[in-house]
């Protein structure tokens, strides 16, 4: 029986506010994660469900890209794991009888929590140009209006094709090849909002865009450096690999401008111990001031190359190249302006300095809150540096880990997903299939959002997220997608991007990660197919969906994108798109033939555990780059300029939310309950500012177009914040994030370093 959703969209704004918790996890989660999945799944198809999520015959979890270890629980999971399930599992249908009640014009006015809470799409859905309300509509006919629109096209290039993290290895591939054959690169996807700044600083300075440590490193760590990173709430399964460190003997250092409690204490409710005491994690929390990690790491190096042996010269003489540049940056470090960037005192980076001098083998782990920033790519090269003056790449226990988000963002673009690919890679295409790849550079998300306000993209394409919602600038995003010709998702859920569409618009309900794959073989047989994932630390795995689908009407992705490329590229196509649909082990035969890794694919895939791709940095200290070497760099110090009576706000995620989708509204980690407006301000801050803890404030961006952009109806929380520091919730503050404000080279919106003021609110 399905359960029932929510009846009206909750208040957001006023939210009950207690003091912010030390500690992550515990009996709180287990009942948190248990009380949601009954709500959604009912008790049967809880416990039938989450014992499969994780397990080497199971599936993916659809949340984070954390891996999994070796040997695992029964319960491989975490609280935000659980809630990500419950809601792709859950028993409530959104069917074409509520699309026939609510209008679009109606679903733009509900909160992304209430769309979400509708339940699973169970039929495609079609609105036409001028029309009101999504009607019922075939795949057949669904396919028909795609290839209208792309018919009608100029050029390819006036088409995007966006992709989520949480489409699999088969998908993903089948559609870069799609959009390859039909004439364009634009493939932008949600790691040019997260992390792409991590690539391209890794792609320069040591070759390859991906970490370079595996789980089992973390454990032979003597010092692991937590950076812009709140693995409580985004990566919860990380405080175990943090907690098993802390046992070996690992010191950890928590870089941070908001406390987090999962890197306080972790009570892991695996053991009796967990459940009661808990782990502390952190030795050393650094409260840093918003964008000052740069100026950090580079105070460190110049003290690290004043330590008489403190460098690992035999490495740096065998394996870099641009020593002698970055050597001259670094040792033009100056103290007062590294402490005005960090807002760190002096004693709290030399105790670092100790820590890192004691330390053989150490790891910086990073997120967002490095990445998403104007000064984000010299920042990381900053870190690669930090990590090569003692050595510490491609030795176990050390490296760089940039944990990922998606499930599978990494594996998206391994498998081409990318809108600046390599001729090596578009040289195997050619020569695998046939035909001539473009050549020409694509669209990221921000050129994207470009081209669509500009007229210069018509069609619209989406395989999964809710990319009005994940993007920046709002308003200007909204605007753009409405001139679209044509807007389709591919989605399990209700989202923002549905309601904000083109003239004509598609939604195309898919297969979630949870549910049984069948498709036809020939003579009328079927046969259950499974997909693959990457996760953060490039370990290839199987994922099976054990669940009936939520309705006999869902294609899996796939089989989408094989159906459009028929319909679209028709007969002349050199693309066996219809043994693909059927037979998901003939991708992987093609994928093992196009992408260097993948030899021998549908073999070691089917090993429990799946395997470990190859990653030259880690695992014979070769570094891929254009000098053979790993490279030093040397930039100029960069930090966010914070003019009087303003604050720098980053945007952030609650704990009862997993990128744009919101599973409740409590923040139970920093004492939010029922609701979301919330900006979070350091108390001394509020009192120069003249606000009030509970007063309403609109939080009015400010950047060098002199356009003012507007959150209306905040309430600010006092909040033991770092100094002239602010934070608040995502997508809400988004429209905060000018489109122009991204990071150098990467492109990335520059999200976490927003400068703001505060009026009092008309409604306060």
């Amino acid at each position: 029986m399905a359960t029932k959703p929510p009846k009206g969209d909750p208040v957001q704004d006023a939210p009950q506010v207690a003091g912010p918790k030390h500690a992550a996890a515990g009996l709180t989660a287990i009942g948190h994660s248990l009380r949601m999945a009954h709500q959604q799944m009912g008790v049967k198809r809880t416990a039938l469900t989450l014992l499969r999520v994780n397990q080497k015959d199971g599936f993916d979890c659809p949340g984070c890209a954390w891996p999994e270890p070796d040997h695992r629980h029964a319960a491989e999971f975490c609280e935000n794991g659980a809630k990500a399930v419950a809601e792709e599992a859950t028993l409530r249908r959104v069917t074409p009888e509520f699309f026939a009640e609510h209008s679009v014009a109606g679903l733009a006015g509900r909160s992304g929590y209430w769309l979400g809470q509708q339940g699973r799409l169970t039929h495609p859905v079609y609105l036409p140009e001028g029309a009101e309300h999504y009607e019922p509509v075939s795949w057949e006919r669904a396919f028909d209006i795609v290839a209208e629109e792309i018919a009608a096209l100029g050029s390819p290039d006036e088409a995007v094709f966006y992709t989520s993290g949480r489409t699999s290895n088969e998908a993903a591939f089948l559609y870069q090849l799609f959009a390859r054959e039909l004439g364009t690169n634009n493939l932008p996807d949600c790691s040019n909002m997260c992390h792409e700044s991590s690539g391209s600083a890794l792609s320069e300075t040591i070759g390859i865009g991906k970490g370079s440590v595996l789980l089992e490193d973390l454990y032979k760590a003597d010092l692991i450096i937590v950076a812009g990173q709140n693995p409580g709430t985004n990566h919860p399964r990380m405080l175990s690999a943090l907690e098993k460190a802390k046992a070996n003997g690992a010191r950890i250092i928590s870089v941070n401008p908001l406390p987090e409690a999962g890197l306080e204490r972790f009570k892991n409710p695996q053991t009796p111990k967990g459940l009661t005491a808990g782990a502390a994690l952190t030795d050393l929390f650094l409260q840093i001031r918003i964008g000052g990690d740069q100026a950090l790491f580079r105070l460190l190096n110049k003290l690290v190359l004043e330590t008489e042996g403190a460098v690992d010269e035999e490495f740096v003489r065998e394996h870099t190249h641009g020593y002698e540049e970055f050597a001259a940056a670094a040792r033009a470090a100056d103290w007062d302006e590294t402490l005005t960037a960090t807002g760190l005192s002096r004693q709290q980076i030399e105790e670092a300095l100790r820590m890192v001098l004691a330390s053989q083998r150490t790891i910086v782990c990073w997120a967002m809150g490095l990445t998403q920033h104007k000064h984000s790519v010299p920042t990381i090269r900053e870190v690669v540096n930090f990590l090569l003056l003692r050595g510490n790449i491609g030795r176990p226990g050390a490296g760089v880990c940039p944990v990922r988000g998606h499930s599978n963002v990494q594996g998206d673009r391994t498998m081409g997903i990318f809108e600046r690919p390599a001729p090596a890679f578009l040289d195997a295409l050619e020569k695998e299939f046939g035909f001539a790849p473009p050549r020409e550079h694509g669209y990221d998300v921000v050129q994207a959002i470009r081209a669509l306000r500009d007229g210069e993209a018509k069609v619209f394409f989406a395989m999964g997220g809710n990319f009005v919602s994940a993007s920046p600038d709002t308003e200007v995003t909204e605007a753009a997608m409405r001139r679209a010709r044509l807007t389709v998702h591919v989605s399990t859920k209700l989202n923002r991007s549905h309601a904000v569409t083109g003239a004509r618009a598609l939604i195309l309900p898919t297969l979630g990660r949870t549910e049984r794959d069948v498709q036809a073989g020939p003579n009328g047989s079927s046969t259950e197919q499974f997909v693959t994932v990457e996760d953060s630390m490039g370990m290839v795995h199987a994922s099976r969906g054990r669940l009936e689908p939520a309705s006999a009407q869902l294609l899996s992705e796939p089989a989408i994108v094989c159906r459009l490329a028929r319909r679209v590229l028709g007969e002349d196509s050199k693309v066996p798109w219809e043994e693909f649909e059927k037979d998901y082990a003939a991708i992987r035969d093609r994928i093992a033939r196009v992408i260097p890794g993948f030899e021998d694919f549908n073999a070691r895939v089917g090993r429990p555990g799946g395997f470990t791709l190859p990653h030259a940095p880690r695992d014979e200290r070769r570094f891929p780059t254009a000098t053979g070497k790993a490279n030093f760099t040397a930039a100029a110090v960069e930090y966010p300029a914070l003019p009087e009576g303003r604050l720098l706000l980053q945007t952030l995620r609650s704990h009862d939310q997993y990128n744009t989708t919101i599973y409740g509204l409590d923040d139970r980690y920093r004492g939010i309950r029922n609701g979301r407006r919330v900006v979070l301000v350091n108390p001394e801050d509020a009192r120069t500012l003249k606000v009030a803890d509970g007063s309403y404030v609109d939080l009015v961006g400010e950047w060098k177009d002199g356009v003012e952009r507007r959150a209306p109806g905040f309430r600010v929380v006092f909040y033991p914040t770092a100094r002239g520091c602010a934070a608040a919730y995502y997508p809400e503050t988004n429209v905060l994030v000018p489109l122009d404000a991204t990071a150098d080279t990467s492109n990335t919106p520059a999200s976490k370093s927003v400068v703001v003021r505060l009026e009092q609110s008309a409604a306060d």
